[in-house]
């Protein structure tokens, strides 16, 4: 994705070398459309330069600091010395990362997508986290609640999620489901207390609970590996039921299975239970 404006002075971006003459460097810069800028060999390496094609070469990607910008003269100066290595291998990895993402957002939106749409919706996620690709790594991670906070419209969402979960690489990912527990007659608490213990999974009632229902605790450590189930009271009689993991299948796996514990110890004692995906009390 390429940006319309203009950079900033300070900014550090990334070009491709376009031209080589004796008194600089000219540098077509890849993030931004139609902007060109010019490195002056005084700015190209430290100390005295004899050649500037000693220096760099055409088509060499390189990345520059922003010294100045002038709108009016459509004129953008730049310097390469003024970045050091960690500066320069760090917008470098941060270009590429945006590289994908823009492949990301083809593949989630299709490649025939209008300019129009494709920024939209691009937008949404950078304004949300800051980049695209930091979008779709919280969308890879987090799923459809990693977007709640966006314009996007439902098949935008799910397509965005379903691009980023199969192609971002992400160290776990977190799924989230929802289960209404209810229990007639006196020991109704208790009851629920025994089915979030079940959900657990390990024999003991951690879920954090508001308002007397189920018991407080923090995240289970009841499933074994690398697995993190966490029960958490939302609104009665609904919990919600997160689960951290290395991959979708092993999540939704867990996921599952919580549900299908809570829900067989209610119904053994009379009550009744209702999984769900999406939310349906407000939470406090």
């Amino acid at each position: 994705m390429q940006y319309s404006g203009w950079p900033t002075p300070s900014e550090l971006v990334v070009g491709r070398v376009d031209e080589i003459e004796d008194f600089g460097v000219f540098v077509d810069l890849e993030e931004y459309e139609d902007k060109r800028g010019l490195v002056h060999v005084s700015e190209v390496a430290s100390g005295w330069i004899k050649n500037v094609r000693d220096h760099v070469n055409v088509d060499q990607m390189v990345v520059c600091k922003v010294l100045e910008v002038d709108e009016d003269a459509q004129q953008v100066d730049l310097s390469i010395k003024d970045v050091n290595d960690h500066q320069r291998s760090e917008k470098i990895q941060e270009w590429k990362n945006e590289q994908k993402a823009d492949k990301w957002m083809e593949l989630a939106l299709g490649e025939g997508v209008d300019d129009e749409t494709f920024s939209r919706v691009a937008n949404e996620l950078i304004d949300e986290y800051g980049t695209l690709y930091d979008g779709f790594e919280e969308a890879a991670i987090h799923g459809p609640e990693a977007l709640e906070g966006t314009d996007l419209a439902d098949d935008e969402l799910e397509a965005v999620v379903e691009t980023a979960r199969e192609n971002v690489s992400v160290p776990y990912v977190t799924v989230t489901g929802y289960v209404d527990l209810e229990a007639p007659g006196p020991d109704g608490v208790e009851d629920v207390r025994e089915a979030l213990s079940a959900a657990e999974g390990n024999g003991e009632a951690l879920a954090s609970t508001n308002g007397g229902e189920g018991s407080e605790g923090g995240p289970s450590a009841g499933v074994a590996g690398e697995v993190d189930l966490e029960v958490t009271y939302v609104g009665a009689p609904e919990y919600r039921i997160r689960v951290q993991a290395p991959n979708y299948k092993t999540a939704e796996s867990q996921l599952e299975e919580s549900a299908d514990r809570a829900g067989e110890a209610i119904e053994a004692v009379g009550g009744a239970a209702d999984f769900h995906r999406e939310r349906r009390t407000d939470e406090e």
